[in-house]
């Protein structure tokens, strides 16, 4: 009977010791578990407040206005003349001085400007005069292309008309007082006429034809519309 009594308190033991170890371990992964995602929420909660920390992005600057009626000092590049030029040509350019706005300097001295020839016309065998107009139709600005619009810039040679009646005219006199002295009135009339023509002929020939804008002249222009350049 006591044996009896015995065994079973020591399987009564037993049980008690194995339900005390199962609920250690379920303890223990609980807590375990716990302290997993108690370090995940701290994780999740220090990036979240990184992220909220870090500065704003830059704002993108704002573009800036050449406003109209800017003078743009310019030193032309290259030759440019009536012979070898023709209306629609271009010619290259630079600023041979910055360009400010409100005090900012917004195109540095040397820019790339390019412009072209509105008008290219040789003077008339006999009269006329020679004419070459230009004008600025672009800049290069921060790697980019910007259309503009400026007044023109015109070279004029001397008039030819004036020159030539003036030649004529000599050419009459001088032919008349010689046909007179050779015969009367009559040698009057005709070294008049032949006189007239030789300085007409002479004078064809005088005058500039020809004119030229050469390289490193210094020009201003002024814009007509305003440039609104990206930054």
């Amino acid at each position: 009977m006591d044996n009896r009594y015995a065994a079973r308190m020591i399987v009564m033991l037993g049980i008690l010791v194995a339900l005390s170890g199962c609920n250690k371990t379920g303890t223990s992964s609980g807590t375990t578990n716990s302290a997993t995602s108690n370090a995940s929420d701290a994780n999740s909660t220090a990036s979240n407040s990184s992220a909220n920390s870090a500065p704003p992005a830059a704002p993108a600057p704002a573009p800036v206005v050449i406003p109209s009626g800017k003078t743009l000092a310019v030193t032309i590049d290259q030759n440019i003349n009536t012979k070898d030029n023709s209306s629609g040509d271009h010619f290259e350019a630079s600023l041979a001085a910055p360009i400010t706005v409100d005090g900012d300097e917004v195109l540095p001295k040397g820019t790339h400007v390019r412009g072209t020839i509105a008008e290219s016309d040789e003077a008339g065998h006999i009269k006329g005069k020679a004419t070459l107009t230009i004008t600025l139709t672009s800049l290069n600005a921060h790697g980019q292309t910007y259309e503009i619009h400026t007044s023109s810039y015109t070279e004029e040679g001397k008039a030819r008309g004036k020159r030539t009646g003036i030649g004529a005219g000599g050419g009459a006199a001088l032919g008349a007082i010689v046909g007179a002295i050779a015969g009367g009135g009559k040698g009057a009339a005709i070294g008049a006429g032949a006189g007239a023509g030789a300085g007409a002929a002479g004078a064809a020939y005088t005058g500039d034809r020809d004119v030229s804008i050469p390289a490193e002249r210094l020009i201003h222009f002024t814009l007509t519309h305003s440039v609104t350049l990206s930054q």
